[in-house]
């Protein structure tokens, strides 16, 4: 079967809809509609029924989608099984959301690279959105994430609960409604607790990367919502400050893995970036 009319399958019922799959896919309804239509015949049943709301998968479908994610990802698995660089017994492809690769990500590779030298590493850092869509689809096999989305054929193991805290760069001239706070769209759980905590917040710089809200509060002066583990440094230097009396929020990053990875690789992955993980925790606990 093509593997694209799996991955195309996939990817509607992740959205619901035709019209976002194509999106998604960065192909033409039309493609979609047809792959379907040729998935459908192969299989001899309708997957999809289709409504004004997008669409919805027949017992046909939901049958199909215990077989999907694995038909995509042991086609990419043999793909890159057969690029193993000689000297090694396996290649992994890593991958974490941009504001985790320093320091989580860094240190998962430099590790990896000492202690289990014949594997081979790949590292992607992307968006979520196309982080987790790459895991699913066999593209990448572990990924560090802040939320990822449940999809068919992976797991999720919680690593650190991280913290999003308020600082600011001068204690005497904070003020709530700070007209230098910078907002940092850390996700939707947080842009809810934050509402909640701050209703009458109004931002006038708003940034949805946290690295570059963070060095821009360096150089700029300011305040803001950020990674407990990426100002620990600042503020023992007194560069950055914690407000007093600012409320905390939980910030969990978590392990997406595929499934379908070679169960000893994967073992060993799995056990170093554990070890990574504890070790930031343990680090910020002494800081």
């Amino acid at each position: 079967m093509d593997i694209e009319l799996a991955r195309t399958f996939i990817e509607i019922v992740s959205t619901g809809s035709f019209i976002k799959a194509a999106d998604r896919l960065h192909v033409a309804q039309t493609t979609v509609s047809a792959r379907v239509r040729l998935l459908e015949q192969q299989l001899g049943r309708p997957l999809f029924v289709r409504n004004k709301s997008g669409a919805s998968l027949t017992p046909a479908g939901e049958q199909f989608l215990r077989y999907a994610p694995t038909f995509v990802q042991l086609w990419q698995r043999a793909k890159q099984q057969v690029a193993v660089p000689e000297g090694h017994r396996a290649v992994l492809t890593v991958g974490s959301e941009v504001s985790l690769w320093q320091p989580l990500l860094l240190q998962w590779v430099r590790l990896m690279r000492r202690s289990h030298p014949d594997i081979a590493l790949r590292v992607h850092v992307d968006v979520p959105q196309d982080l987790i869509a790459h895991v699913a689809a066999g593209l990448v096999d572990i990924a560090i994430m802040y939320a990822p989305q449940h999809r068919p054929g992976l797991e999720i193991d919680l690593l650190i609960e991280e913290e999003l805290v308020l600082i600011t760069t001068d204690l005497k001239t904070y003020q709530a409604n700070d007209p230098r706070y910078v907002h940092v769209e850390w996700g939707p759980d947080f842009a809810l607790h934050h509402a909640v905590s701050f209703p009458d917040t109004t931002p006038s710089l708003v940034a949805n990367l946290g690295p570059l809200a963070l060095n821009y509060v360096l150089l700029e002066g300011g305040s803001g919502y950020f990674r407990m583990h990426a100002v620990q440094s600042h503020l023992a230097s007194g560069k950055l400050h914690l407000v007093p009396g600012a409320p905390h929020f939980s910030f969990p990053v978590y392990a997406a893995y595929s499934t379908n990875v070679d169960a000893a690789t994967l073992a060993a992955a799995l056990s170093v970036l554990r070890t990574v993980a504890k070790v930031e925790v343990e680090e910020s606990i002494d800081g």
